[in-house]
């Protein structure tokens, strides 16, 4: 790292770097009131962390998302749900969405899926604009999206096998011609994918911790389990890129906090990409380099680089939740959603009880 590049000594801003924020509007230089007056900014970062983000900002972008627009609809029915979003995301980033409900972050992410298209606007990955679905992104949903008429590792293969499937698609409309001569070459190869398909399979539901339900129907598995098949499903296809639209939202507690663990174990532990869509303020503080916060128009409100160390595990960060950095970053975040301007909408529940019954 040279001199002139090398972050200053001290503390450093997060908002000292330029290329990593994206285009969002400009940061507001003034985070919100810490009523307490113990709280750190988190805009302020440690040397260490400092020299992190710069590191990041390093790596090649994976992923890039320009001026990106969304609307459902058309005429005066148009309801428009994401505004001039951008973002760079860079190699081994992990980086979670959070924003209240009904602020685009599920449509963002079946955008970078591939699933829709957008009104205007461009994603890219590695530069080529993303234009459908394609193994290089893995997705993983809420709800549990598993094949109930296959077993764990018949659903972990589904993936590398239907992407033999095109590729074996697209050699035979080449060489029909051929296909009579060619065709026992062709069954010896596929029996030898197969079986290399069947062994990273098997090797992926090890990963995540399911070898003994290995033959087990989905129905006969808990929450935290069918997640986690449908995580080794995803990445069994060596995907680029992870995409995850709030994956835990629906497991209790325990199992929720056991996923993120073992979700940053396979992070740290291999070359691949994550964005992660939560509501969950906690749950983003903990798991992302940076958190993208959208406001209630489908903008960029603000993007948060957390300055806590990574990875945040409980053998070196035990009780990292208590830390004054955790609290601040997620009252800055808590604040960007849920502004002081903001109406609170009250419910109109007439009175149904006795006069005098009161609960205080």
């Amino acid at each position: 790292m040279s001199d002139e590049t090398r972050p200053e000594p001290g503390i450093v801003s997060g908002q000292d770097r330029t290329g990593i924020t994206g285009n969002g509007p400009a940061p507001d230089p003034h985070p919100p009131e810490d009523p307490f007056g113990y709280l750190p900014d988190p805009a302020q970062q440690t040397p260490q962390i400092a020299a992190r983000f710069w590191k990041i900002t390093q790596r090649p972008v994976v992923l890039r998302v320009r001026d990106l627009n969304k609307s459902f609809g058309s005429g005066t029915g148009e309801r428009k749900v994401l505004n001039d979003i951008n973002l760079d995301v860079h190699r081994r980033e992990f980086v979670c969405v959070l924003g209240a409900s009904g602020c685009g972050k599920s449509t963002l992410i079946r955008l970078l899926a591939g699933l829709e298209q957008p009104t205007s606007g461009a994603v890219e990955l590695d530069g080529n604009p993303v234009t459908g679905p394609g193994p290089d992104r893995g997705m993983v949903f809420q709800s549990y999206t598993l094949f109930p008429w296959l077993t764990v590792k018949d659903n972990v293969m589904f993936g590398p096998r239907m992407k033999r499937s095109q590729q074996k698609g697209t050699l035979g409309d080449l060489l029909q011609f051929f296909n009579s001569v060619l065709s026992p070459v062709r069954k010896l190869f596929g029996r030898r994918a197969e079986r290399e398909g069947e062994k990273d399979a098997t090797e992926w539901v090890k990963r995540v911790g399911l070898e003994h339900a290995i033959d087990l129907y989905p129905d006969q598995l808990s929450g935290g389990m069918k997640q986690r098949v449908a995580i080794a499903r995803a990445l069994c296809n060596k995907p680029r890129v992870l995409l995850m639209d709030e994956p835990f939202g629906a497991l209790d507690a325990q199992t929720r906090a056991r996923m993120q663990i073992d979700l940053k174990d396979i992070w740290r532990n291999m070359d691949i990409t994550v964005v992660f869509i939560t509501h969950d303020l906690d749950e983003a503080v903990f798991m992302a380099d940076r958190i993208v916060v959208l406001n209630q128009q489908g903008r960029v409100a603000k993007i948060v680089e957390v300055p806590l160390e990574q990875p945040r595990m409980p053998d070196t960060h035990p009780d990292v939740q208590f830390d004054p950095r955790f609290i601040a970053t997620r009252r800055l975040i808590d604040a960007l959603i849920h502004p002081k301007s903001a109406v609170v909408q009250r419910l109109p529940i007439p009175r149904m009880t006795d006069p005098g019954d009161e609960i205080a």
